[in-house]
């Protein structure tokens, strides 16, 4: 049976809100005096509101948390921002100390938590290296025998003399990553930081983190990433709030988190704030999402199609209707029309319904938003909803990928009356 080598028990973390401290020793003590007199604070300006009264706001980032980490187990954990993980992992690593609580750990622990954590920019990539794995508590002598493969596995063979504040975000996080994998800590723990890299590089970290964890060591791996989550680890913890949700198998937790993270209640934003530009005569009068059943939803997997749904007013034939989806940094992806898959929609009646199924697998995880326009039959512009629907994938396929370039996909179209 194996033994726990992380063991939580009641972990509380708090931190003081607004500015505590004056910026001098001095100031500080000549403040504390007067607190204690029941004085003023003779450093507030006049007007404001003293600081005495402000002093005792805090925020508890981890409340009453407990949990055990196995030995060789890899354990995913998520959360939305700000739900406590990287102070959990913070107190781990020991770069902050906890409020309340215990916590346990048994063998070495290899961290990476920001970009470049623990590396000096002066200092080329080979001395980070050695400095680094000093850091980690590993020898000269240990360091060196793991150096070439560190290297080769960054892939920064042509600048490990270069001073790595030249280095770019992504050639930070390969060689930091690597030095923390391969100077065989007893424990790993990896926050956020693999998203900086390049789709390929992932992979060769999850790769990396699973023989780890496969050669009897623990991985602690934090990411909104679910399918990193699901394909390294068997066991997923839900923090929300700062307290431990639930703890079980990943496909459970995975499931669960994304049902109760997406709030689509204003999924569609309120019809008098629609960023809008129309014309007329025809026009656009709801929009939604549906899935292959027919139900409408606005939380897709990646092997999901997507139906785009616009009730349209129209006393003429035939209509153009164009879906576009953006990414959240506006940068535009897909573009479907009826006219350029040379489909034509026919309206018989005042109000109609089209509806365009779009192709599955073109789409990774990620937030995006569905801009919907209305043309006559000679494409003349009438109705446009920009931005008005945000929808989720969640991608548990790492193959597949974002398209970087704007593309025009087919579409099936169809129109009904409801």
């Amino acid at each position: 049976m194996t033994k726990p080598v992380i063991s939580v028990e009641h972990l509380s973390k708090k931190y003081d809100l607004g500015v505590i401290g004056t910026g001098t020793l001095s100031r500080d003590l000549n403040r504390w005096w007067a607190r204690v007199r029941k004085q003023p604070d003779p450093y507030a300006r006049i007007g404001q509101k003293d600081r005495f009264e402000e002093i005792g706001g805090s925020i508890l980032a981890l409340d009453d948390v407990s949990f055990q980490v196995q030995q060789g187990e890899a354990l995913g954990i998520i959360g939305r921002n700000g739900a406590g993980k990287s102070t959990l992992l913070k107190i781990l690593s020991r770069v902050t100390a906890p409020t309340s609580g215990v916590v346990k750990v048994k063998g070495r622990i290899g961290s990476l938590l920001e970009v470049g954590t623990g590396f000096h920019p002066e200092l080329t990539g080979r001395e980070n290296v050695y400095l680094n794995g000093a850091i980690l508590g590993m020898k000269k002598a240990e360091v060196a025998r793991k150096f070439d493969e560190i290297v080769a596995f960054s892939g920064v063979e042509k600048f490990i003399d270069t001073p790595v504040k030249r280095y770019s975000s992504g050639m930070y996080v390969r060689l930091a990553f690597a030095v923390a994998a391969h100077l065989d800590p007893e424990i790993l723990i990896v926050d956020e930081v693999l998203a900086v890299g390049d789709a390929e590089f992932q992979k060769k970290c999850l790769g990396k983190m699973g023989d780890v964890a496969g050669e009897g060591r623990t991985v602690l791996f934090v990411s909104h990433n679910m399918g990193s989550i699901s394909e390294l680890c068997e066991k997923t913890m839900l923090i929300s709030d700062g307290k431990v949700n639930e703890i079980g198998p990943s496909p459970e937790i995975i499931e669960k988190y994304l049902e109760s993270n997406i709030s689509y209640t204003n999924r569609v934003v309120n019809t008098d704030n629609i960023d809008r530009n129309f014309v007329g005569p025809y026009e656009i009068i709801s929009v939604w999402l549906e899935n292959s059943d027919g139900q409408e939803t606005y939380l897709f997997r990646h092997y999901d199609d997507i139906v785009f749904c616009m009730k349209v007013a129209s006393q003429a034939n035939p209509v153009v209707v164009g879906v576009s989806v953006k990414d959240l940094y506006n940068q535009p992806l897909i573009f479907l029309s009826n006219i350029n898959d040379r489909t034509l929609l026919e309206t018989d009646h005042d109000e109609s319904v089209v509806r365009v199924k779009f192709s599955r697998n073109l789409l990774r995880g990620g937030e995006y938003l569905v801009t919907f326009s209305l043309n006559t039959g000679n494409n003349v512009h009438c109705d446009l909803w920009r931005n008005v629907i945000k929808f989720q994938i969640n991608d548990t396929d790492l193959g597949h990928y974002l398209a970087l370039f704007p593309i025009k996909s087919e579409g099936i179209w169809s129109i009904s009356r409801n």
